[in-house]
């Protein structure tokens, strides 16, 4: 018998394919829609079916943007000669909330991950040699996760930059901030140790 009407259980199949979200959530989600004004949902179907009509890509750094260039690539108070590769749009997010990075960035859209069927060549890393090969960069900050293909992506990176004449720099891992020492596990310990940096210049 069937229990969920057609449509409703048409979006709840839609929702589902959104990443982190399992039938329980979607049914949740589905039927809070259902419980608002029509309205609401009016609106929410206009905002996606455009969403692809008015964000593009940024020719630059391939962020998501509905300007090309961006608003960062586009902002003269950033430093175009220092730019961080990161792996997701994202990311690039987390690191704007802090406001502590002014460079630009390029976002790969992904890692390498041979399992799944991803290579070099499903992510922007031929746009990124060929940015750095046009001059105007002198930095280059790696800043992809600390996972195993985060991590296979940042050494692909650094081998095929190895060359250029330009500072290649990786994203610091180590202990957050508040931790105690003795509940890191051995991996963001190691990884804390290798990131040492000086606290005195015996210059």
């Amino acid at each position: 018998m069937q229990v969920i009407p057609p449509a409703l259980e048409r979006l709840i199949s839609d929702l589902t394919r959104l990443p982190g979200i399992g039938r329980k959530t979607a049914t949740r989600l589905a039927l809070y829609m259902l419980r608002r004004p029509a309205a609401e949902a009016k609106a929410l179907a206009a905002d996606l079916s455009v969403l692809h009509e008015t964000i593009h890509l940024c020719r630059q750094c391939f962020t998501f943007s509905e300007t090309d260039p961006c608003l960062i690539c586009g902002n003269p108070g950033r430093d175009p000669r220092l730019v961080c590769v990161v792996e997701e749009p994202g990311d690039q997010l987390a690191i704007e909330k802090t406001g502590a990075f002014r460079g630009t960035y390029h976002i790969l859209h992904g890692v390498i991950a041979p399992m799944d069927g991803i290579g070099p060549d499903e992510l922007k890393i031929r746009e990124l040699r060929q940015r750095v090969a046009s001059g105007g960069v002198d930095e280059v900050l790696i800043a992809t996760s600390s996972t195993v293909p985060g991590e296979a992506t940042a050494s692909y990176l650094a081998e095929m930059l190895k060359g250029a004449d330009i500072r290649l720099s990786r994203l610091a891992c180590g202990i957050p901030m508040g931790m105690d020492i003795k509940y890191a596990d051995e991996h963001t310990l190691a990884r804390a140790i290798e990131s040492r940096q000086s606290v005195l210049d015996r210059s």
